[in-house]
């Protein structure tokens, strides 16, 4: 439904604020950090998706569960403020718990855990984005799509129920600073980066032919084994058809994420999911926001910032995330760098398609070199002992680097 937690590039709506900046917090920012969900990596299927249908054409086909308020209500304890996973403009996301088999409210603790995001803003743009959700998720299946296990439409209400996802966001896990959220390690961000890189290979597939338009690491919702599945399809369209070579429509997204000529045509292609998928893997290589005005001047966009940096083997170290601790193939972060300056380039028929940046991150899951080469920081002599052991702040020697 948006990026609730900040407004986005005003689109397809006259109701549409201004685009946000992506350093608002995630419109999932858990209390716990869970989120939305999907723990279960249901098979990998999708038809097309005609358009364009009616409401009820959309309900009827969903093939997801349509439950009542009461059922909801009871599933989440009355909305109960104990209960709330996240809190943004879209209304609030509450746990819950459902019998996996019937899908009927269970008692806490029993059954399946559910995430409920239940709607509360007005008018007609709210709603379309609640009927795009349903239209898209509740017809699409794939293990790096979120699940939808249903929705309810009565009267005024309008609710989306997803499967629990216990991670959270990616985006709590980049950018908060707390003991709950430990520093993502090389291996785990590229497994990520994978995972979100074959959900949007699918939606670009023959087999659904969708353009996300929405991929930020908020959107990213991690299970228990840190899969990742792509949530919120609000802002979701349908690819091109026949002859045409791209989608026009008003700009919609988030600042810092939406791809240079969508923002200046309005023309959608999948070369502009590639495009943020590039600016997305550059904050996690990088630990830093796509917008950050707390940086130093020169520094708030972090693609304009970073770009002589990844055209540079020799500098790349200078974009790392510090939190890496130097953890980190030497020649896998040159190769994702320059993976990452392909999806950025200025021209749309430049950057790679999603299957060719799946190939590419495939590689760099495993070390294929003959080695490991560690980016480490020569310790200064006030750090070491004197036997020349690195020790840490409280005098103990610091344990050694382990390849990851």
């Amino acid at each position: 439904m948006g990026n609730c937690w900040g407004a986005k590039i005003s689109s397809d709506s006259p109701s549409r604020g201004a685009l946000s900046p992506s350093g608002a917090t995630s419109k999932f920012a858990s209390r716990n950090g869970a989120a939305l969900s999907s723990s279960s990596s249901h098979a990998s299927s999708a038809s097309m998706l005609p358009t364009p249908r009616s409401e009820d054409e959309i309900l009827e086909s969903a093939n997801v569960k349509a439950f009542t308020f009461n059922e909801l209500r009871t599933a989440t304890r009355n909305f109960r403020p104990d209960s709330v996973l996240g809190e943004g403009g879209f209304g609030s996301v509450f746990k819950g718990w459902i019998d996996e088999k019937t899908l009927a409210p269970t008692r806490p603790g029993t059954g399946m855990v559910i995430a409920v995001k239940k709607l509360n803003q007005e008018g007609y743009q709210g709603h379309r984005e609640w009927l795009t959700e349903v239209n898209y998720l509740g017809t699409l299946s794939h293990p790096y799509l979120v699940r939808l296990v249903g929705y309810c439409l009565e009267d005024e209400q309008r609710l989306l129920v997803y499967e629990f996802m216990p991670r959270g966001s990616l985006e709590n896990h980049l950018f908060r600073r707390s003991s709950y959220f430990q520093p993502l390690p090389w291996n785990l961000r590229m497994k990520i980066a994978l995972g979100a890189a074959k959900g949007l290979a699918f939606l670009h597939s023959d087999n659904a032919k969708v353009i996300y338009r929405d991929f930020k690491t908020s959107n990213i919702l991690l299970d228990a084994n840190f899969n990742a599945k792509l949530s919120d399809f609000g802002l979701a369209k349908d690819g091109p058809t026949g002859d045409k070579s791209h989608v026009s429509t008003r700009v919609m997204g988030t600042h810092g994420y939406a791809a240079p000529e969508y923002l200046a045509t309005g023309h959608l292609t999948a070369k502009s999911d590639v495009y943020s998928f590039g600016v997305v893997l550059l904050e996690m290589l990088s630990g830093r926001r796509a917008l950050d005005k707390n940086r130093p001047n020169g520094e708030h966009n972090l693609v304009e910032w970073a770009r002589p940096y990844l055209r540079s083997k020799r500098r790349i170290f200078r974009i790392l995330d510090p939190r890496l601790g130097g953890q980190y193939s030497l020649a896998r972060a040159q190769k994702a760098a320059a993976l990452a300056l392909q999806c950025l380039s200025v021209e749309s028929r430049h950057r790679p398609t999603m299957d060719e940046v799946v190939t590419a991150l495939e590689q760099l899951q495993d070390a294929k070199e003959g080695g490991h080469h560690y980016l480490q920081k020569r310790p200064s002599s006030r750090s070491l002992d004197s036997n020349g052991v690195k020790v840490s702040m409280k005098g103990k020697p610091a344990p050694s680097p382990k390849p990851v």
